[in-house]
C-alpha cells in the first residue's frame, strides 16, 4: 500500500500546543514528565515499577477476566491478561466513548497506535511485557456526542434509545433500539463478503448484547482482539476502592482543583487556548438514573440539579461503601487511569493531549508517576482513482490541506492562460507613488493626504479588477474547478479531516480485513508525521 505523509503543521488541523509540544518546545517542559522517544521509556518503566501498587494486578486480572467471560478470547489478549499479574508488565492505553459503531475512523487510529507501540517497547525491551489497553468510557453520560455514525455522507443515528440516555453513564443503557438503525445500515452497506461481515459485527455486537459497554467491548474484540487488545471497564467496586484516598482528596482538599488551575493559568499566559477549565470538585455522583456533579457548600455536598445531598461525615462514608458511585470528570480520570494500571503511556488526539498537559502537577501533588504523552497516528485514506485523480490535476498532497477557496485560486491561477498576479503592477504603482511623493514633499506638504487618498483607491482598484478577472476565469475553468472541489470534498468530507467525521465500514465494505491489516503495518506511532493511505482493490 503506497503511502506518502505530511507534516501536522503542513495539516494547518492542529493546534499550536500541540506543534509546540511535538517540536518540545522548552516552555513546555514543566508540563509532561518524558518525551515519547524510546529510550525514555527505560525510565518511565523503571519509575513506575518502583512507584505503582502492584497488589492491583490480582484484582485487576479478575476483573478483566470476569468482563471477558463471555467472549471468545484470543490466545494473544489471553497471554496479555495473565502477564498483567506479573510485576515486569506495563501498559499502554488509549481510552475513547462508546460511539456507535465505533464512530469516526479515528477510533481505529487510537487503538492501532496502541497495539504497535507495545510491539516497539517489546522490541526495545525484551525483559517486559507490554499490553495495548482500550478503556472504555463506559462512565460518560454524553450521549447526543456518541448516538450516531456517518457513511456514504449519511448520518446513522440512534433515536428510540433507552430513556435515561443523557442522564447517566452511556455503558448502562440499554441496546434497545438499535434494530432501527441496523436495519437501515443494512440496506446502505449492500451485499458482498465484506458487506456481511460488517451487518454480523453490528448485529451480534448490538442486538445479540444488553448494553453498550457489552456491545462495545464485542466489537472491539472482534476487530483487534488477534491483536491482543485488552478492553477495560474500569467502572467495578473492585477498581474503584483503590481511587477511594483520591476521591477523598478531591472532596475535602480540593487537590485537583487547587493544582490544575495553576497549570490553565501559565498555559493561557504563555498564549495557548485552554482545554479543560477545572472545577472546584471534579467528581460526579453516579446511579442507574443519574450522573450528576457533586456540589460543596457551607461544609455541605449537594448532587446537582437532585434533593440528594450529604454532611461531611456522610459522603465519606458513602465514599468508603460505594466507591462506584463517585465518578471521576475529565480531569480526574487520568488519575484513576494511572492509580490502578501499571501504565507508561497515554495515547489520545490534539485535544486529549492538551488537557492532560493541565495535570502534571496534579500528579505530583498525588505522588502518582506522570505517564509519556503520545499522540496517536491519524490518516487520510485515498483509493487508487482519487490519487490518479490528484496527479492529474496537479494537486500536491501539501495542497490538498489548504482551504478550498485557497486551493482553488491558487490552481485556476497556475492552469489559466492569461497572468492573474497584478503584483507587477501594483509595485509599478506603488513606485509612481513614491514619485509623487517626493515631489509633494518638495512643493506643498499638504498635498500628501490626497496623494495617499488616490494611491490607496488605485490599489483597491487594481485588486477589484485581479478578482473579478480571477471570477471570470473561474467560470470559464468551471469543469476543472468541480473537479478540485470534488475531489477535495471527497476526501475531507464536511471539510473536516476525514477521520474525524467518516465510519471506518465505508472503507472496510470495499478494502476487506485488508484495511485493517495494511494500516497496523503501515501506522508508526513514533513517526511524527500525518499518513495519506493509498488502497487499490484486493
Amino acid at each position: 500500500m503506497p503511502t506518502d505523509c505530511i507534516s501536522y503543521r503542513g495539516t494547518n488541523f492542529y493546534s499550536s500546543l500541540i506543534l509546540d509540544y511535538l517540536s518540545e518546545k522548552s516552555q513546555l517542559k514543566e508540563f509532561y514528565h518524558y518525551f515519547p522517544h524510546l529510550e525514555n521509556f527505560k525510565k518511565q518503566l523503571d519509575e513506575k515499577k518502583k512507584n505503582y501498587n502492584h497488589s492491583i494486578r490480582k484484582d485487576l486480572v479478575r476483573v478483566l477476566k470476569d468482563q471477558y467471560s463471555s467472549l471468545d478470547v484470543s490466545e494473544e489478549t489471553q497471554n496479555n491478561i495473565d502477564n498483567l499479574q506479573a510485576e515486569n508488565t506495563f501498559t499502554a492505553v488509549t481510552g475513547h466513548q462508546l460511539n456507535l459503531f465505533t464512530g469516526p475512523l479515528y477510533f481505529l487510529y487510537k487503538i492501532i497506535s496502541t497495539i504497535n507501540l507495545t510491539a516497539k517497547l517489546k522490541e526495545k525491551y525484551p525483559d517486559s511485557n507490554f499490553v495495548p489497553v482500550y478503556w472504555m468510557a463506559t462512565e460518560d453520560h454524553d450521549f447526543e456526542e456518541i448516538n450516531y455514525f456517518n457513511l456514504h455522507g449519511k448520518k446513522f443515528k440512534w433515536n428510540n434509545a433507552d430513556e435515561r440516555a443523557g442522564k447517566t453513564a452511556v455503558g448502562t443503557l440499554s441496546t434497545k433500539g438499535l434494530e432501527e438503525v441496523f436495519n437501515l445500515f443494512s440496506a446502505e452497506i449492500g451485499g458482498g463478503k465484506d458487506a456481511e461481515y460488517l451487518k454480523d459485527l453490528f448485529e451480534k455486537g448490538y442486538l445479540e448484547h444488553q448494553n453498550l459497554t457489552d456491545a462495545t467491548r464485542y466489537i472491539a474484540n472482534e476487530i483487534f482482539g488477534k491483536y491482543g487488545l485488552v478492553i477495560l471497564d474500569a467502572q467495578h467496586p473492585d477498581l474503584k476502592k483503590y481511587f477511594v484516598p483520591f476521591a477523598e482528596n478531591e472532596l475535602f482538599k480540593k487537590v485537583s482543583h487547587n493544582n490544575t488551575s495553576v497549570s490553565a493559568e501559565k498555559l493561557n499566559d504563555l498564549g495557548y487556548n485552554v482545554q479543560v477549565n477545572p472545577r472546584e470538585i471534579n467528581l460526579f455522583y453516579l446511579t442507574d438514573e443519574i450522573r450528576e456533579r457533586i456540589i460543596e457548600r457551607d461544609g455541605k455536598y449537594y448532587v446537582h440539579e437532585t434533593r440528594i445531598n450529604f454532611t461531611k461525615e456522610e459522603i465519606q462514608k458513602e465514599l468508603q461503601e460505594h466507591p462506584e458511585r463517585f465518578s471521576p470528570n475529565v480531569m480526574m480520570r487520568p488519575l484513576y487511569e494511572e492509580v490502578i494500571l501499571p501504565n507508561l503511556c497515554y495515547i489520545g488526539g490534539g485535544g486529549e493531549l492538551a488537557y492532560w498537559l493541565e495535570l502534571k502537577s496534579y500528579f505530583e501533588a498525588e505522588n502518582i508517576t506522570f505517564p509519556i504523552l503520545l499522540l496517536r497516528n491519524s490518516a487520510l485514506i485515498q483509493t487508487e482513482k482519487q490519487d490518479e485523480k490528484r496527479k492529474k490535476l496537479n494537486i500536491s498532497i501539501p495542497e490538498l490541506f489548504l482551504k478550498q477557496h485557497e486551493l482553488i485560486n491558487r490552481k485556476v491561477r497556475k492552469i489559466s492562460n492569461i497572468d492573474i498576479d497584478f503584483s507587477r503592477q501594483k509595485e509599478h504603482l506603488v513606485q509612481q507613488f513614491k514619485d509623487m511623493y517626493e515631489l509633494a514633499e518638495k512643493t506643498d506638504k499638504s498635498f500628501l493626504g490626497a496623494v495617499k487618498a488616490q494611491e490607496v483607491k488605485q490599489l483597491k482598484g487594481l485588486e477589484n479588477l485581479e478578482k473579478r478577472l480571477l471570477k471570470a476565469q473561474k467560470r470559464k475553468l468551471s469543469d476543472e474547478v468541480q473537479r478540485i472541489s470534488g475531489l477535495q470534498n471527497d476526501l475531507f468530507p464536511n471539510r473536516s479531516l476525514q477521520e474525524r467525521q467518516t465510519n471506518f465500514s465505508e472503507f472496510y465494505v470495499e478494502f476487506g480485513e485488508n484495511m485493517i491489516k495494511e494500516l497496523m503495518d503501515s501506522l508508526n506511532p513514533l513517526e511524527s508525521n500525518f499518513k495519506i493511505q493509498t488502497f487499490g482493490k484486493e
